[in-house]
């Protein structure tokens, strides 16, 4: 999947929220006239989630004072809200506006602001809530020229139509809990759609591309969970370990006013199970200017963010969650459970071009106009998250596949810690600094997935997990591997882990003691790497009845250690094979269990001689013998040929799921031999 992505072009992976200073022209607000209009003339409209507990809202009623400075208090601002909160009808429905326009050149920009008293979404949730729409216009033609709908963070693509209808006004979804503002434009006003359908309009366009298919496997763009049919389960926020609806100073807020229980666990990291109990959502109340004439519930009142702008913090202290992050704690990801600043704080206020995320846009808009600047390069990290479960064509737990999953997960790097949701199974994290980071993959359900990634400084996407494919594990078949650089004789640099069916499923640079998760129905080979290149491996059969992580004794390189992998694989195939020829041997009924018999009997004597001649090469590899070591393995390459030969005429004497494994395993078996023959490091 990640190898369309990252042939389809950079400027289709990346966003590029930062540019070089002075590219773009100098903006200066509009009078407020012109800015009215503007506002009137593309104020959008916008359809919720049926369970959505905050609307857009007026701040102002919840403003305190603090050393001579108006404030907005978190508690104020969500407790108030709930008071004033009356049957269907929430409290001043406003919807804020500024506009700008470009010196020397004919682009203005309208800006909405959108202000929620909370924020609640899987792991990502805040006091107080800005969400911003920025409509592009030409004030030649009075035309708009692009969208921009804010998505979940900077470090998220935003939602962005180059060359909208100029007849029809905006129309946002809102994510539920969240507010990340995804676009429709196509013939269903309430519905998503990331690519044109019948020749249909899309919401996802970027002119710059020759066609539609040049981006239809991108799904960077943000899509609703409820139109796309993937699941979010959403977290309950905490303070001072006390849910917020039992908190002391919110009198007013009670559990019905978050998101419903239904879409609510508790805690990531025990939770397991489908969650296929979590219902479908759907539209709710729709909103729209007031003054405009149409069938919306709720009609909102627009207002000039000039009018607001004493308000000089929106302030809250930190809140917290249950979530399983490798290595690092709670305090690493404040960025994104703290609350939010005033928009008029922001770049994005002042120069509305900073929020474009796609460089295709950008880079259209600067041919039209000198004041928009070329797109930077910027570096995204890039993978699709799938499901290892057990396989089908192995034997019983001895491998696994991986397959999608229909819940979305959450992804965050140490260094810069803001949760990046998953979109169709996708994560991607842009503008990522050049250097080592450590990428974690979380979903409710499955066990963390932690690896190191490297991102070079080129603008070029950087796949993580193997060939862009991250497997996670439901938290109750994860059994966890454990690898500690200390207990090997060199320095080791990666760590990798490989199912015989499923193939690698992970592979990271080693920087330090590491670990990954795997399903307890596989059968694993992990390999490590040292700094001189030299390989070693390890076979690996977790209990699957057992919790108990599986810790590598002495993950060494060298021939040595190849050599006693192949004793280990062989003879683990030798066994399984062996136990059909005892069974056979009780069958004496069976006319054809003469000839079953000599078949697994023949394969299962060359597996053993494979076994000896392994040890023996192990032992002169471990006693120094380079030379002998080496005729050894020579002697266990034959030995493995014939293997192939005799699982040939044993095929049909085995079941299928065991013969399959077999020549899975003399495939690795191979692989292992030549490497220890190919290297030097005893």
């Amino acid at each position: 999947m990640l190898g369309t992505l990252t042939t389809a072009g950079t400027a289709s992976l990346a966003g590029c929220p930062v540019f070089s200073s002075g590219q773009d022209g100098t903006p200066t607000t509009l009078d407020a006239e012109r800015s009215r209009r503007l506002a009137t003339q593309f104020a959008p409209t916008v359809y919720f989630d049926e369970n959505e507990p905050w609307f857009p809202t007026d701040p102002r009623p919840y403003t305190s004072q603090r050393d001579g400075e108006t404030i907005v208090t978190g508690f104020d601002a969500l407790d108030g809200y709930h008071e004033r909160f009356t049957g269907d009808q929430p409290p001043e429905p406003t919807v804020f506006y500024n506009a700008v326009e470009y010196q020397e050149s004919p682009l203005a920009v309208v800006q909405f602001w959108f202000y929620s008293a909370f924020d609640q979404f899987t792991t990502n949730f805040h006091w107080h809530d800005w969400e911003v729409l920025h409509v592009f216009v030409d004030t030649e033609t009075d035309e708009p020229q692009l969208y921009v709908a804010s998505s979940h963070s900077r470090k998220v693509p935003n939602n962005e139509f180059l060359d909208p209808d100029p007849e029809t006004v905006p129309r946002i979804l809102s994510e539920l809990g969240s507010h990340s503002s995804a676009l429709s434009l196509n013939d269903a006003e309430d519905e998503f759609e990331r690519v044109s359908e019948g020749g249909g309009l899309a919401d996802i366009t970027n002119s710059a591309i020759e066609t539609i298919e040049d981006i239809a496997a991108i799904p960077f763009a943000y899509g609703l969970p409820r139109d796309e049919g993937s699941r979010l389960p959403y977290l309950v926020p905490e303070y001072e370990g006390t849910p917020l609806y039992d908190h002391p100073d919110l009198p007013a807020v009670e559990r019905s006013d978050l998101v419903p229980q239904a879409l609510t666990v508790r805690s990531l990291e025990t939770l397991s199970g489908s969650l296929s109990a979590l219902p479908d959502r759907a539209t709710g109340l729709v909103f729209d200017h007031a003054e405009r004439e149409s069938d919306a519930d709720i009609g909102y009142e627009l207002a000039p963010t000039a009018e607001i702008e004493h308000i000089t913090d929106f302030t809250g202290p930190q809140l917290s969650f249950e979530f399983a992050v490798p290595e690092f704690g709670e305090d690493a990801v404040s960025g994104h459970i703290s609350t939010t600043g005033a928009p008029w704080g922001q770049s994005r206020y002042a120069n509305p071009a900073a929020d474009i995320s796609e460089p295709n846009h950008r880079s259209a808009l600067a041919d039209r106009y000198d004041a928009i600047g070329d797109a930077a390069a910027i570096n995204t990290v890039v993978a699709s998250v799938s499901e290892a479960v057990s396989s089908a064509d192995a034997p019983e737990d001895e491998g696994v596949t991986t397959q999608g999953s229909e819940f979305e997960a959450v992804a965050l790097l140490e260094s810069d810690p803001e949760a990046v949701p998953t979109f169709g199974g996708v994560a991607a994290v842009r503008d990522v600094p050049a250097g080592d980071h450590r990428l974690t993959v979380n979903r409710a359900g499955a066990a963390p997935h932690s690896e190191s990634v490297s991102v070079a400084d080129d603008g070029s996407p950087t796949a993580a997990g193997v060939d862009g494919e991250i497997p996670l594990v439901a938290r109750e078949n994860a059994r966890k591997v454990e690898i500690d650089p200390e207990d090997a004789d060199s320095e080791l640099t990666r760590f990798a882990v490989e199912d015989d069916f499923g193939g690698r499923l992970y592979d990271a640079p080693l920087d330090g003691p590491d670990a990954a998760y795997v399903h307890g129905g596989g059968a694993y080979t992990t390999e490590v790497r040292d700094t001189d290149d030299a390989v070693g491996a390890d076979r690996v059969n977790p209990d699957p009845d057992s919790d108990e992580p599986v810790r590598l004794g002495a993950p060494n390189t060298g021939k040595a250690s190849l050599a006693s992998f192949v004793v280990d694989i062989a003879a683990e195939t030798q066994a399984e094979v062996a136990a059909i020829q005892d069974g056979d041997s009780d069958d004496d009924d069976d006319d054809d269990s003469g000839g079953r018999e000599n078949s697994i009997g023949g394969l299962a004597r060359a597996l053993g001689a494979v076994v000896d001649a392994a040890e023996r090469a192990a032992q002169r590899a471990e006693d120094g013998d380079r030379r002998n070591a080496d005729r050894q393995l020579e002697t266990v390459a034959a030995r493995l040929e014939r293997v192939s030969t005799k699982i040939g005429e044993a095929s049909d004497d085995m079941p299928d799921p065991l013969s399959a494994a077999a020549r899975k395993r003399l495939d690795q078996a191979t692989r292992r031999t030549r490497q220890a023959r190919d290297q030097s490091k005893l």
